[in-house]
């Protein structure tokens, strides 16, 4: 029991000893080192729609749209005032260009005749961008649709692809 007694004084520098090998509370009050923000993530970059064309392509391409005999059913097209064709013309552009799938873009015209445009999602065909349409265009109360696939020209105008 002696032996006992004279050790536990030892065991109890060994532990104390322990103690003072483990982390200090200055390292804990440190904690980890965190990187420093980057300056050049200060600018925000200038971000530009790749896919939209540029308000000026909008205008000269709305100007060259007004021949939408290719976008209207043919039997439908004698029939047709200037004021109906231009109204056509804008929404088939507008539908194309900006519309959202499945939302009709509707147009009204001259004596009751109207019409609207619905368009489905871009397609990317040969790194060129296409769109289902239908155009729909009612007079006296007879509605004429067309459908096809039309497809965005370098230019900004659009085409009725085949």
């Amino acid at each position: 029991m002696q032996q006992i007694v004279r050790a536990v004084p030892l065991f109890a520098m060994l532990l104390l000893a322990g103690c003072s090998m483990g982390p200090s509370t200055s390292d804990v009050a440190l904690g980890p080192t965190l990187p420093q923000p980057n300056s050049t993530l200060g600018t925000q970059p200038t971000i530009t729609p790749a896919s939209l064309p540029a308000p000026g392509a909008i205008q000269s391409a709305n100007t060259t749209m007004n021949d939408v005999s290719a976008f209207l059913d043919p039997s439908v097209l004698g029939q047709l005032s200037a004021k109906d064709k231009s109204e056509a013309a804008s929404a088939q552009f507008n539908a194309l260009t900006f519309g959202r799938p499945g939302a009709p873009r509707a147009w009204t015209g001259d004596k009751g005749t109207s019409g609207n445009v619905t368009v489905g999602p871009y397609v990317r065909v040969n790194n060129i961008d296409c769109r289902d349409f239908t155009h729909t265009v009612t007079i006296g109360g007879a509605p004429h649709a067309r459908k096809g696939t039309a497809c965005r020209e370098v230019d900004g105008t659009w085409s009725v692809a085949g």
